[in-house]
Parts: C-alpha cells; sequence; structure tokens
C-alpha cells in the first residue's frame, strides 16, 4: 500500500521552509525574487527537457493512451476555462486572478506521477507516465501561457516563443521525436540542474506564500481545487473506458488525473506579473489535498 503522505511530505517541507526562511531569516523577498528567476528562465526548462527526453516517445503503439491523455488535458483545460461562467460565480471571479491560477486546475507535480507509477506498476507504469507526461506537458504550458498573455493584452505567439517552459518542453519534444538523447557524459550535470529547479521551485512558492491572499478568492480557490482533485479524477475514469486502456493504463492515467498540481504555476505567474501569493497558497493547498485525492482516484480502478 502506497503511503501518499509519505510520498508528499518532501513536497510540503520543502514549501513549509521556503516560507520559514523567507520570514525569519535575513534571506528575504530580494533573494527570492532573483530565485525565481534562475528557476524560471533556466533551472526549470532544463527539467522539462531531460523529462521529455528521458524515455522514447512511441505515438503510434500507444495512440488510445495518447488520445485519453490529450483528452484528460483538454478536459482539464476547458473545466478551467469555464469556472467564472459556473452558476454563481459569474460576476464574482476576478478575471485577473483566474487568469493567473487557472493553471492549477490542470497542471500536474510530474516528480510525484514518476514516483507513483514505479510504486504501482514498476516499470510498465513508469514506460505509460513518461508517454503521459511527454504528451500532455506542451499542452498543459500552452493552456497556461495562454489566459495570462490575453488577459494582459499581450501577443499570444510572441509570449510562446519566449516562454522558457514552452521553449524547454518543445525543444525536448522535438529531440525526443527525432531519437536525440543527453549524452551520457552530461546526464549527471542536467540531472542535478533538475533535481535543484524541483526542490528552489517548491522554496519560491513557500516564500512567496501568503495564505490570507485566498481570503480575495475562496470560490475561485475551491473551484479550480474541485476540478484538480475530484472532476479530473471523474473524468479519467471516463476516459480510459471510452478508449478502452488496459488495466495498467487505466491506473496510471487515473493517479496522473488526482497528483497535486505543478510547483512551476507559482514562479510562471509570478515572472509574468501575476498575484504569485495567491498562486503559491494553491499549490501549498494541492500538495495536501493529494494525499486524499490520490487513494480515492486509485479506488476507482475497475
Amino acid at each position: 500500500m502506497v503511503n501518499f503522505a509519505q510520498l508528499l511530505f518532501p513536497d510540503f517541507s520543502l514549501i513549509l521552509i521556503g516560507y520559514l526562511v523567507c520570514r525569519f531569516t535575513p534571506l528575504n523577498r530580494p533573494v527570492w525574487t532573483q530565485v525565481e528567476s534562475l528557476v524560471y528562465f533556466l533551472l526549470f526548462p532544463v527539467l522539462l527537457f531531460q523529462s521529455i527526453t528521458r524515455s522514447p516517445l512511441d505515438l503510434g503503439a500507444a495512440s488510445n493512451l495518447v488520445g485519453a491523455g490529450w483528452a484528460l488535458g483538454l478536459g482539464g483545460i476547458a473545466l478551467a476555462y469555464s469556472v467564472p461562467y459556473w452558476p454563481g460565480l459569474r460576476g464574482h471571479i476576478a478575471l485577473r486572478q483566474h487568469a493567473a491560477s487557472a493553471q492549477v486546475a490542470f497542471r500536474f507535480n510530474s516528480f510525484i506521477g514518476l514516483a507513483l507509477a514505479d510504486k504501482l506498476a514498476g516499470t510498465p507504469g513508469l514506460l505509460v507516465i513518461a508517454l503521459l507526461i511527454g504528451v500532455s506537458v506542451p499542452l498543459m504550458n500552452i493552456g497556461a501561457v495562454w489566459p495570462m498573455a490575453r488577459h494582459a493584452q499581450r501577443g499570444f505567439f510572441r509570449e510562446l516563443v519566449r516562454n522558457p517552459l514552452i521553449i524547454g518542453t518543445a525543444s525536448g519534444l522535438a529531440a525526443n521525436l527525432l531519437g536525440l538523447t543527453i549524452p551520457g557524459w552530461l546526464e549527471p550535470t542536467v540531472s542535478r540542474l533538475g533535481a535543484a529547479s524541483l526542490a528552489l521551485g517548491l522554496m519560491a512558492a513557500g516564500a512567496g506564500m501568503q495564505l490570507g491572499a485566498l481570503n480575495h478568492a475562496k470560490l475561485l480557490a475551491a473551484a479550480l481545487l474541485l476540478i484538480r482533485h475530484l472532476l479530473m479524477p471523474l473524468l479519467a475514469l471516463l476516459l480510459s473506458q471510452l478508449f478502452g486502456l488496459n488495466p495498467v493504463q487505466t491506473t496510471v492515467l487515473l493517479m496522473f488525473s488526482a497528483l497535486p498540481t505543478a510547483s512551476s504555476c507559482y514562479v510562471l505567474a509570478a515572472r509574468m506579473g501575476y498575484d504569485g501569493a495567491y498562486v503559491a497558497a494553491l499549490v501549498t493547498l494541492s500538495t495536501v489535498l493529494g494525499i486524499a485525492s490520490l487513494p480515492l482516484a486509485l479506488a476507482l480502478v475497475p
């Protein structure tokens, strides 16, 4: 039996460490602003490139799984974008706040996903999660950037081609499909940069977190976390049946659908000039809620 609380504790503890260090040591906000820039422009793109190129993508051999993964991603993006139009929420959602935080509803923590897939299904599970990550990351990153670029009235395509996360994702996917890999002598350095991005990204989210920021948009927070931790698993169950996935694919897709949101949500929102404190608080809550949503999603496996 997987201990989800133990698996999620490292992420939660790094957020807490960042919060405490920022508030009670000389390493205050100006320091963490520079850390955010380092993570956003260098470390996260390296991490994305490495994650996507790690395992060869055979899109043809797993077309049903690819279809289910894309449908799940598109469904999550559509649900997140629809929140301002939900009954009872129309007119009560600040559109700028929604533009920054909509990504929380559909993005995912790939490292927790990789660890869980290994524990749940071994090597077959790792192959499935690697394919899901490879085909989903480009879609999710575009879905995250679009509302912020649109709301800020910036050119969407200009933002895409300049966005470091999109560049890292697109180049990684292109390298994978072309059969290119990171040379063995460079792999340790790249792995260490990727590990640094995870730790510093979570600590930066903690440093920027202000739980009081949730008071300004409680309904929006509740709607986005409802999508991330309940509606996405239900959609994954439906898609696994529609696409006729095998037991391993179904198990991993349901686990994938209930993962905590990506820690890079905070960095992306902050670097694009939005309310990073609010998004950081959502990242923290999502990490905690993963303890409940992951067992729930796996209980749905037929």
